[in-house]
């Protein structure tokens, strides 16, 4: 059977429509089919597969700080710290707080601390977290508007902890919360059987969040809480899938700040390795 090219997924919405459309019959967007119409078409096929190179970043950045200074292993004694890196090492590659941004001046950390952990269990952790809420959060919102909510709630979330006076905080915990934000405002937002349903999976995530900070005294709890007003706030503005297409200033806005967190990213990796080596 001969292969049916004039047909493509639609970059704004993922219908089927043909190639040669001036606008997609769907969500509007202006000449779905020219080549290249959006910088993460050609390897993501739903929005939920970006989640999968977010965790591998993630666990990258994690391995590179194993790496570059004395690992703490903890053992039974504290298997909360089981492979931790040193908090040198988080320093050279991009721990945030109130010490390195207001003292270092290292302001680009609001971004890159997003992808460093503190243990093999922190990571793991988070990791399981974003897999389940971040595909849910990219189905209903949409490949741009993830991007953007769980960017930029991490840099909101550490900000807000900066100011509160945590001297080093690190982890995607504040981006994680802002997915969590996200959804509570699209499950209040939608209503009906399936918003009550969100809202109720939400409020868990929420109840165990508060617990996790009443019992660990290490955790950023004003990280945590920033992230999840950043995320209410953020699909306030952006609004959802089911009630506006993503439109062209949304598309070029995640195409900043994904620019932007790439930046910051391989220049964390470059130079705390060269200063390692040295």
């Amino acid at each position: 059977m001969r292969e049916n090219r004039n047909s493509i997924l639609c970059p704004g919405c993922r219908k089927l429509i043909s190639r040669d459309e001036e606008h997609c019959p769907y969500c509007g967007l202006k000449r779905p089919g020219r080549q290249l119409p959006d910088i993460f078409g050609r390897w993501s096929a739903t929005p939920a597969e970006i989640v999968q190179p977010l965790i591998i970043i993630n666990v990258i950045f994690y391995l590179l700080t194993l790496v570059l200074a004395p690992i703490q292993f903890g053992g039974l004694h504290n298997p909360l710290n089981f492979l931790s890196p040193g908090n040198q090492s988080l320093l050279m590659v991009g721990a945030t707080g109130s010490m390195p941004i207001f003292h270092l001046h290292r302001w680009w950390t609001l971004i890159s601390a997003s992808f460093l952990h503190g243990s093999l269990l922190h990571l793991l952790f988070n990791m399981v977290a974003l897999n389940q809420l971040g595909r849910m959060t990219a189905e209903i919102f949409g490949l741009h508007r993830f991007l953007l909510i769980y960017l930029i709630s991490g840099v909101v979330g550490f900000y807000i902890s900066s100011l509160a006076g945590i001297m080093l905080t690190i982890g995607a915990s504040a981006s994680i919360c802002g997915l969590i934000g996200a959804l509570l405002f699209y499950g209040k937002s939608r209503g009906g059987e399936f918003g009550r349903l969100i809202v109720s999976q939400v409020r868990g995530w929420i109840i165990g969040l508060v617990i996790i900070g009443l019992l660990l005294p290490a955790i950023n709890n004003w990280g945590h809480g920033g992230g999840l007003f950043a995320g209410l706030a953020l699909a306030a503005l952006l609004g959802y899938q089911e009630r506006r297409p993503t439109g062209r200033v949304i598309r070029q806005l995640t195409v900043l700040v994904v620019f932007v967190t790439l930046a910051v990213l391989f220049w964390a990796a470059f130079q705390s390795t060269f200063y390692f080596l040295r």
